[in-house]
């Protein structure tokens, strides 16, 4: 087997599918230290928790619906923003945001990869029942 074709086969993986009480995400592809890449597919009407992140800093981009954004450097500070196909969003390490599906929405995610970027959430309110963090 050529170089090339090992260097190709060792960057095969394979997508992992998360179920979430609003829908599910796709993993396809991480690179630890340096970003993940995940697709959310979010039903209409569910939302994501009320959460921050200490260090991950994450970009979404709409590729299909509509959904909500709640943005604001505290939960009583908040701003609401539609985003539509092909709208994106950058939201910073350590600002509070939440993502409400008005339609059937699909998400790209690029975020950054810290050590310990799955834990690396702090959720303030969730209509799950999951663990309220702060």
């Amino acid at each position: 087997m050529t170089d090339v074709a090992e260097f190709a086969l060792s960057s095969l993986a394979t997508v992992v599918r998360i179920e979430k009480p609003w829908g599910y995400e796709e993993i396809f592809a991480v690179v630890e230290g340096r970003y993940v890449g995940k697709v959310l597919h979010i039903r209409a009407g569910e939302a994501l928790s009320l959460q921050y992140h200490e260090k991950k800093e994450e970009t979404v981009a709409v590729q299909s619906g509509f959904a909500l954004l709640d943005l604001g450097p505290s939960r009583t500070s908040l701003v609401r923003m539609e985003l539509g196909p092909g709208q994106t969003a950058s939201i910073p390490s350590g600002v509070v945001h939440r993502i409400i599906a008005v339609s059937d929405v699909v998400l790209l995610e690029a975020s950054t990869a810290d050590p310990g970027w799955q834990a690396d959430v702090v959720r303030l309110e969730d209509r799950y029942g999951r663990a309220v963090t702060a």
